[in-house]
């Protein structure tokens, strides 16, 4: 028989242990009780898909869907690389993975080099994005090309390859990114030349991009570059931007893969 003092104890745990559960409910991050979500993320120059493993891994333990295609002629696709490939092609590449997938509501990020991919993919299918974030990218305007968007060094290389018939542009050591020491041969062991068309073709715009709901830029302020940082501001002045700096080298996803994966929670 159990007495008195000993029911009492009993029932003092009982309610301590739920006091412990409900605390632990409330601390888990909101990400984890939210909606499934689906993200479709768009790697830079010289990467692949392979740069998002990382976050990937982090949204799918989640419940998310994710999907990170690798564009024509780089990395596991680096065996398509042609003359041909340009802007136009890595669109098609992403939006046919949309289109095909029957994707809707996505959340599309785009890093570096692909904000010029997924503005071009907005306007295409804008009605089937409802966040769209530039990770520290390109934001372009109506007829802008890579190369134009690009320093003065890098453009003159650029017109130069062109001219001697080169078809790429050969990928830079993965310290010009910022890539942690402990990463950067791993990073150096993917990397793949850009296809040099990828630098001429004139995005066209209609407006798309500023339809979408929910617009974000994250900007990587330990990686210098006036165009991003022009971007930043641009984003700054339209209260239909959020906006956040972040004090990391310019593969985020890399080196604080915790850390993008909240603000793309964030951003969905």
């Amino acid at each position: 028989m159990i007495g008195t003092t000993t029911r009492r104890k009993m029932l003092t745990a009982a309610v301590a242990a739920l006091g412990t559960a409900a605390l632990a409910d409330s601390t888990r991050p909101a990400s984890a009780q939210t909606t499934p979500k689906t993200f479709v993320l768009v790697h830079g120059s010289w990467h692949g898909g392979w740069c998002w493993r990382r976050v990937a891994d982090r949204l799918e333990k989640q419940g998310h869907k994710v999907f990170a295609p690798t564009l024509t002629g780089l990395a596991e696709r680096a065996h398509l690389i042609s003359a041909q490939v340009d802007i136009n092609t890595h669109v098609t590449d992403i939006v046919n993975v949309i289109q095909f997938e029957s994707l809707d509501n996505i959340v599309l990020v785009g890093h570096s080099y692909a904000g010029l991919i997924i503005t071009g993919v907005a306007e295409q299918i804008g009605s089937a994005i409802s966040s769209i974030v530039y990770l520290d990218a390109f934001l372009p305007d109506d007829g802008d090309t890579l190369v134009g968007l690009s320093p003065e060094k890098v453009r003159a290389a650029t017109f130069a390859a062109r001219d001697k018939g080169e078809i790429s542009r050969p990928f830079p050591p993965a310290s010009v990114f910022g890539v942690n020491e402990k990463d950067q041969a791993w990073v150096n062991s993917k990397l793949t030349p850009q296809p040099l068309g990828t630098s001429f073709t004139p995005i066209k715009m209609n407006g798309a991009r500023e339809k979408i709901a929910k617009k974000t830029f994250i900007r990587l302020t330990a990686y210098q570059s006036p165009f991003f940082d022009k971007a930043l501001a641009q984003c700054r002045g339209d209260r239909t931007w959020r906006t956040f700096e972040i004090a990391t080298g310019h593969d985020m996803m890399v080196n604080m893969p915790d850390e993008l994966t909240n603000l793309i929670l964030d951003a969905a």
